[in-house]
């Protein structure tokens, strides 16, 4: 574990670095989801950085539908070996493979769908999860959304559609970190009880601490065990909006602002450097 926490660290440094390089990006999401990143890439997935392949067959799949927490996606996926950790430097600048959303035309190893127009991934996950099960492919499924994100109707139509089809090789995971850009859940259109939702339509639900380490390893790796029984899983993970750097903690308008430079300075002196900065 102290090995993945370091890694989380510097992905975190990551993270508030690409950001304020270019004033532009969304860091809260992203260091909140830095240790989901970290214990499912570098633990919890069975996946093959290179040479990369977009079918993945008889890999386990990740799709990220919340696509605007892209910094915390780009490292996670330099840093396990996809493409140079360098390359990082080149996020949301003109002509990068990193652009501000994951996009699939740039070919960025790792990114197997384009995500920014929120509520779609699942639908994704479902369609690669059949495609497994037809092709007796043995993966797993992994999709990661925000709590806001459940706000689109398309969302509710995959959740009804996954257990009826017994799509029960696929695990979703809800960010459940109560912000979305213009205020609190809450107050913006408050989600209730979101792990009785998905019980309701038939999911099994686990629920989990996305900021501890040990808890997020443990509840991924029981949440594998639990495939194939006949019903989809869904993770309810809490975190902290911008964990790890106190002043951005809890706060929704980290959403989608870059820090300044004293702010960075701030930042980077709360997260220890690790594997080097790229």
């Amino acid at each position: 574990m102290p090995q993945l926490q370091d890694i989380a660290s510097q992905i975190r440094r990551d993270i508030v670095r690409m950001v304020h390089g270019v004033q532009s990006g969304h860091p809260g999401g992203s260091l909140g989801c830095a240790d989901f990143f970290t214990a499912l890439y570098f633990k919890v997935l069975k996946h093959t950085p290179q040479p990369f392949d977009m079918d993945g067959r008889d890999q386990d799949l990740f799709f990220l539908s919340n696509g605007h927490i892209s910094p915390v996606f780009y490292s996670a996926l330099a840093r396990s070996g996809y493409f140079p950790v360098q390359e990082l430097a080149t996020f949301r600048k003109l002509n990068s493979r990193l652009q501000g959303h994951p996009t699939t035309h740039e070919h960025l190893p790792g990114i197997r769908m384009a995500s920014g127009s929120l509520g779609q991934g699942m639908s994704v996950a479902i369609g690669a999860a059949l495609s497994k099960k037809l092709n007796n492919d043995k993966g797993i499924v992994f999709c990661l959304h925000g709590d806001g994100e459940l706000e689109e109707g398309q969302i509710w139509e995959s959740v009804l559609f996954a257990p009826h089809h017994k799509v029960d090789n696929l695990i979703i995971t809800v960010d459940l970190n109560g912000q979305q850009i213009d205020g609190t859940t809450d107050d913006v259109a408050g989600l209730g009880d979101v792990g009785a939702k998905f019980e309701a339509f038939g999911w099994t639900v686990l629920h989990m601490n996305g900021n501890d380490m040990d808890d997020t390893v443990a509840t991924l790796e029981k949440a594998k065990g639990l495939t194939g029984q006949g019903k989809p899983i869904a993770i309810i993970m809490k975190t902290v909006m911008g964990q790890g750097v106190d002043f951005m903690e809890g706060h929704h308008e980290w959403h989608g602002i870059a820090p300044s430079d004293e702010q960075l300075a701030k930042a980077l002196a709360q997260l220890p450097e690790t594997l080097g900065d790229y």
